[in-house]
């Protein structure tokens, strides 16, 4: 992760001093930060990786991966895997300054493990899948860098975990409901466009 940081920054260093003149791939890299939030499990924070694909100047694509980490109510620590994708809708083909809006939309498979803090080898787990919307706005920092901050809802599609107490103690349990239970997320990422060869 480290590393990752670093080298985005000596893009961004690299790619503010740059004079040239380039037309831009529709491939971009970035890496993000994720904070969850209004869950039954709580709040966290994670971590991910992310690339964009552009399909038009209106609509591009978002494929990510995220790692988070959730205390789940002091008594579990709740750990989701999201990988999955998004479509990014501009209503503006133009730039506000150097903000761009943004409407999305995707899906991901998430998988999600369960476990107490007093007994980590008491735990349960589950794979699923999740719908997400949202909005966001890219802030360029130049035209091939740019800061992206993500607002979206998550809605899980498979039924979620969470602890239960028994006479001998806290256990993992799944819900007997599908709620369409999920978490709002929101994103930060740092993200570098390619140039074309």
């Amino acid at each position: 992760m480290r590393f990752s940081i670093l080298y985005f920054f000596s893009l961004l260093t690299l790619g503010i001093w740059s004079q040239e003149s380039t037309e831009l791939s529709k491939l971009s890299l970035g890496v993000r930060s994720t904070y969850s939030a209004f869950s039954d499990d709580g709040t966290g924070l994670g971590t991910g990786g992310q690339f964009r694909l552009r399909f038009t100047s209106r609509v591009n694509s978002d494929w990510f991966a995220d790692y988070i980490v959730v205390d789940h109510q002091s008594i579990a620590k709740s750990e989701y895997v999201h990988i999955g994708w998004s479509v990014l809708f501009y209503p503006l083909e133009q730039t506000i300054g150097k903000f761009q809006p943004y409407i999305l939309a995707g899906h991901c498979f998430d998988y999600n493990k369960l476990s107490l803090n007093s007994q980590p080898e008491v735990y349960g787990d589950r794979w699923g899948s999740a719908i997400q919307g949202g909005l966001g706005t890219h802030f360029f920092l130049t035209p091939q860098i740019d800061l992206s901050l993500t607002t979206q809802y998550m809605v899980h599609l498979t039924k979620e975990l969470t602890t239960e107490y028994t006479p001998t103690g806290f256990t993992i349990v799944g819900k007997t409901d599908n709620a369409f239970e999920g978490h709002l997320l929101t994103t930060l990422s740092i993200n570098y466009r390619l140039k074309k060869k």
